[in-house]
């Protein structure tokens, strides 16, 4: 059985992420892709993914 990671730490990132990335699209629409190589990172970072 292989041992579970935390991923609690990545899920905070990326939900801080996530309100970055929306805080941006509504204040600066043009800064908008700034955020989203963090919060897709986290996401899968996350998700166990790699």
């Amino acid at each position: 059985m292989e041992a579970q990671k935390n991923t609690k730490k990545y899920w905070a990132l990326c939900f801080t992420w996530t309100v970055i990335l929306f805080t941006l699209f509504a204040l600066h629409r043009e800064f908008f892709w700034l955020a989203l190589p963090g919060t897709l990172t986290y996401f899968a970072k996350a998700m166990d993914l790699f």
